[in-house]
């Protein structure tokens, strides 16, 4: 599929309020900055860095959505609402991934090479949350709203607070996620201990 299909696709799947492809072509801004980004990627990658982080400020100015262009953008992101997002240059995010307004993909300044999160198939990130160094977030995994994540976070499971703790494992166990099932009743039981702080 093309990445107008996946992107209308995508905005239907999640957006309740969507209705038709023109009127999602004419009033989503995250398709838009999507759409703006693929150009952005190509002047990147074909060493018209100058004329790709131009394109890119413009598309911020646009839609209040800033992806650095050398960013890896899969077909078929959503990106709900948008505004105040940021996706830094090294950051990956792969097809069927939800991302909500005021979200950071970003550094910490102590990193080099590759800097900024990977976020895989089917991951949500709610508004607000701050995913910061070369981190990976599982397929399926839920970042809560206004979470600061600086660790990895395994595949189908639920973090949230600052820092971000796992509060919920979906689905069949793995050894991946027993590990995260630990790491979840120890916190729990922490906080229990230190009534319920």
């Amino acid at each position: 599929m093309g990445f107008w299909k996946e992107a209308f696709e995508a905005v239907k799947e999640n957006d309740p309020a969507a209705r038709y492809n023109f009127e999602i072509f004419l009033t989503s801004p995250g398709v838009k900055a999507l759409a703006a980004h693929k150009v952005s990627h190509f002047l990147w990658c074909h060493h018209f860095k100058l004329l790709g982080r131009i394109h890119s400020q413009f598309w911020r100015f646009l839609t209040q959505i800033e992806i650095h262009p050398g960013a890896i953008i899969e077909n078929g992101v959503f990106i709900d609402h948008g505004s105040g997002l940021v996706i830094g240059e090294t950051a990956q995010v792969e097809t069927g991934a939800k991302l909500y307004h005021g979200v950071t993909l970003g550094g910490t300044g102590k990193d080099t090479g590759k800097r900024h999160p990977t976020i895989r198939k089917g991951a949500l990130v709610s508004a607000h949350a701050q995913l910061l160094g070369p981190i990976e977030v599982g397929e399926n995994a839920k970042i809560g709203a206004s979470a600061v994540v600086t660790k990895d976070v395994p595949s189908a499971v639920t973090v949230v607070g600052i820092p971000a703790k796992i509060v919920r494992v979906h689905g069949p166990a793995t050894a991946d996620r027993d590990k995260a099932k630990l790491e979840r009743e120890r916190h729990v039981s922490f906080y229990d201990h230190m009534g319920g702080i």
